[in-house]
């Protein structure tokens, strides 16, 4: 993960926001509220904006965490900011679509409206605020990477780590699959690692595995890879291909 990457993430939810403002303005045209009908429609394309700039600032402090510190912090701001405002959305549309005729329908909605436009100047205050820092924050870190032509040792390193921890909670997943979805896969693999051991090949390329059982070769791949993390079978690349044996089977 870049912080190029988590920049574009600011420029995409900057842009989602500057779209709902404009949407949301309408919901203080009393020719848009006074109709329930209109109002309903213009809530519900909203509250789908809402949506999405709630995901949007859920993936920015996915991002964020990576890097910790006061991008951390801001991120979270946000993240906590987008997800009240859906749910105040979400609480007036839900009254819109159970039902508006009677009195007390209308006298809830127009609480709840009174409410979320309320709140709205807040929000918008605090959001706006806080994605103006974010990307301060960022553009300081692309100046430094920029300066130094790489990014600071110690972001370098920790993004390293949670790269790695990924990618091995993958092949941990795609292991549990098969195990679940082609057990009888998991057992082929390790039979025909074990025929060419007695074969005499120590160290066995996924492709001699393949002539063996038939399991398409992404397939075994992921199979060997997910097996080597748990320990069952070593590792290397020779030639420029991994090899993979049993473990306690040979030497070197």
């Amino acid at each position: 993960m870049s912080v190029e990457e988590l920049k574009e993430i600011i420029s995409r939810a900057e842009e989602l926001h500057s779209k709902f403002e404009k949407l949301f303005v309408r919901l203080y045209d009393p020719s848009i509220t006074n109709n329930l009908e209109l109002l309903r429609e213009e809530v519900s394309k909203v509250y789908a904006l809402s949506e999405e700039k709630f995901s949007v600032a859920s993936q920015m402090y996915k991002k964020a965490l990576i890097l910790g510190g006061e991008l951390e912090n801001l991120a979270r701001e946000i993240q906590k900011d987008e997800h009240q405002m859906k749910f105040r959305i979400e609480e007036i549309l839900t009254i819109l679509n159970q039902g508006i005729e009677s009195f007390s329908s209308k006298t809830r909605i127009k609480l709840s409206l009174q409410r979320l436009l309320q709140f709205y100047r807040v929000y918008d205050y605090s959001l706006n605020q806080s994605l103006q820092r974010l990307s301060a924050e960022v553009e300081g870190l692309v100046f430094i990477s920029e300066k130094e032509k790489k990014p600071p040792a110690v972001i370098v390193e920790h993004v390293k780590k949670i790269d790695e921890l990924e990618e091995n909670f993958n092949k941990l997943r795609l292991l549990t699959s098969h195990l679940y979805i082609h057990p009888s896969w998991v057992y082929k693999v390790e039979d025909a690692l074990r025929e060419w051991h007695t074969k005499g090949l120590l160290w066995v390329e996924v492709r001699n595995i393949e002539q063996l059982t038939k399991i398409p070769r992404a397939q075994i791949s992921e199979i060997l890879e997910g097996l080597s993390l748990i320990g069952v079978v070593d590792k290397r690349k020779r030639g420029g291909e991994i090899v993979y044996k049993l473990r306690g089977f040979g030497e070197g």
